[in-house]
Parts: structure tokens; sequence; C-alpha cells
């Protein structure tokens, strides 16, 4: 009885912040992350979330689409990183800011079923014990992965990129990328350099296999918010 009362007062927002947004029009980055941060009236600070349609078939290994963007003005997440470690790069992990580290005792803890972090960082010489988590960690897309500067020796780099606004990116079935670039309380050059700087990773991500356009489409919007379709040239550094 509740939902039918409210879903008039929601098709009636939704409406709301459709106005002025033509759905056919390509928008200039800048005007479009406008249109997309005065809609964005929800209580919370919403995520603004870029797709992107690219011209490759994950189905071949040579059109697989996988990096990680550092967000030159941080992604206004709090993320939190979990690390398999031993000795020195386990006290390491923790000084330089992971919320969670161990070994044998973390890979207990994963199986059971807790999960209670963002992004899963390994040294080299863990990924024999952490390769078992395969089943539960990569339907979560937080498998380690030495592309994606997740499986390093370098705990202290990842950690802090990870907390400072590093995005892992995978191309999903149908060809779209899509990921957070930032909060809706952001400045609206700030999102616009998040944004190039997300286009501008999956660009140096295009696989050897990708033929014709590569970067097809470009769509941004908040959590809440409807999409606004942007011109490709404009996002592109």
């Amino acid at each position: 009885m509740t939902k039918a009362k409210n879903e008039p007062k929601l098709a009636k927002r939704v409406a709301k912040s459709r106005e002025g947004i033509d759905r056919v029009k390509l928008y200039p980055l800048n005007e479009a992350v406008k249109l997309v941060k005065e809609r964005a009236t929800a209580k919370f600070d919403e995520t603004i979330e870029v797709a992107l349609n690219l011209g490759v078939d994950p189905r071949h290994a040579d059109q697989m689409v996988r990096g990680v963007c550092n967000l030159p003005n941080g992604s206004g997440r709090t993320v939190r990183v979990a690390v398999f470690a031993k000795g020195p790069k386990a006290d390491e992990a923790k000084a330089a800011g992971a919320d969670i580290v161990g070994a044998e005792d973390l890979v207990e803890i994963v199986n059971s079923g807790k999960i209670e972090f963002d992004r899963c960082i390994a040294t080299p010489d863990m990924m024999g014990l952490v390769g078992r988590l395969g089943k539960v960690l990569g339907p979560r897309g937080l498998m380690p992965n030495p592309r994606v500067g997740t499986v390093t020796m370098d705990v202290t780099g990842a950690v802090k990129a990870s907390k400072g606004g590093a995005v892992e990116f995978r191309v999903e079935k149908a060809g779209i990328v899509h990921a957070g670039v930032g909060k809706a309380s952001f400045d609206e050059g700030k999102l616009v350099e998040n944004i190039k700087a997300f286009v501008d990773a999956v660009n140096k991500a295009k696989p050897t296999g990708a033929k014709g356009t590569y970067l097809q489409r470009v769509a941004i919007s908040s959590s809440m918010g409807p999409g606004v379709k942007v011109e490709v040239a404009s996002v592109v550094a």
C-alpha cells in the first residue's frame, strides 16, 4: 500500500529531473556535467557516474578491456582496503593506511563470507593463497591482478592509490565500461577533469583486437538522476 502511494511521487520527481534534457542530443562535456549536477537533488551526496560504449566484444580474449585510473581529484568515496601480506610488507601495509591486513587468517575470514573491503591488494608471494579465493573474490571484481596494480611489492603505493581515488574498470559483456568518477558536491571543473582522465585511461587500455571505432558513446548521470549523452570529441583529452 505504501509503495502505491509513493509511486506517483517518484514518477513526478523523475519527470521533473528530466525536464530540460534532450534525450537525443549529444551535449559538450562541460554542459552535460552542469545538467547532471543540477539534477542531483537526493538527500545524500550522489555519485557521478560515466558509462562508455566500446567497439569491442569481450568474449574474445584480444578484445578484453581492463585497467585502473587514478582520478586527479579523487573519487569522493571512502574506500576500505584489504592487503594480503606477511612480515615487513604487512607492517608497511598497516603504516600506509590499509584497513585489513593478513595472510592465512584473512583467507579464512574471506572464505567465511565476511568481506568488509572495497579493494584487495596482495604481494606476489601471497597469490598462491589468494588464488584459492577466486570463486569468492572474482565475481565481486575484487581479485588482485598485476595488470591493475593490485599484485605488487609496492604496497604503500597501491594502498595510497586505492585510498586516493584509483578506480578500477573492466568491460562488461555488452561492451560497456562504467565507473563512479566523483560526487555531486565536486566543482564542475573537477568532475570534467576526472571524466577526461577516466576516458583517457580507457583509451590507453584499447586492446589489440579492437576494430573500427573504439569509443562509440559516452553518457553521464548521478546516482538518482537521468542520463545525459555526451559528445565523444569533448571528452577526449
